[in-house]
């Protein structure tokens, strides 16, 4: 992956730099875990640290755990799509010229396995960006990426809108059944 993308490390924001509405959204690297998939769109975090001290996101980055709990679990890939984001501590930075969606997806599925072998660790598992600079990759032409980016992108859409539609019938079967039942 050393060929196609050049790799950075984001700087420590800690729990207690959270705030409700502070000025800066930020990404920590247990969210990736918890409240993002393989796009992040919709940043969940913000802060108050001044952006000079930090690592800011440029549209398209990729973002890969620098530690966890499980070789499989690290190997778990985010693309950002917003320019100025926070990033935080122990997240490895992806910066290439492919379709970071595309490369997301990618990295999430056909080289999962591949990243979890560069993983190294036993209790806490680590992953460099030295070592995710020896990945190889087999990339498509750039209107492939996102020709491909924008049909899976679609169907985790329509996922997202079932979910919401179960969530909203879930809500709905409840009360009927408190009023049913009173």
């Amino acid at each position: 992956m050393g060929e196609v993308a050049t790799f950075k490390k984001g700087k420590s924001i800690s729990k207690s730099d959270i705030v409700e509405n502070g000025d800066l959204e930020c990404i920590r690297y247990g969210e990736l875990y918890t409240e993002y998939g393989e796009v992040i769109s919709n940043i969940k975090s913000r802060t108050n640290l001044t952006a000079e001290k930090l690592i800011l996101s440029i549209e398209n980055d990729v973002l890969i755990p620098a530690s966890g709990e499980t070789q499989l679990d690290i190997a778990t890939a985010s693309c950002v799509l917003k320019n100025g984001v926070a990033l935080g501590g122990d997240l490895n930075i992806i910066r290439s010229n492919c379709n970071g969606i595309f490369l997301s997806y990618y990295l999430n599925n056909k080289k999962k396995i591949d990243i979890a072998k560069l993983a190294q660790g036993n209790s806490v598992v680590h992953l460099y960006n030295s070592q995710l600079q020896t990945l190889k990759l087999e990339i498509p032409s750039l209107k492939e990426q996102q020709k491909i980016a924008s049909y899976l992108n679609a169907q985790d859409d329509k996922i997202e809108a079932v979910q919401v539609q179960i969530e909203q019938t879930q809500v709905f079967k409840k009360g009927l059944l408190q009023q049913l039942f009173v």
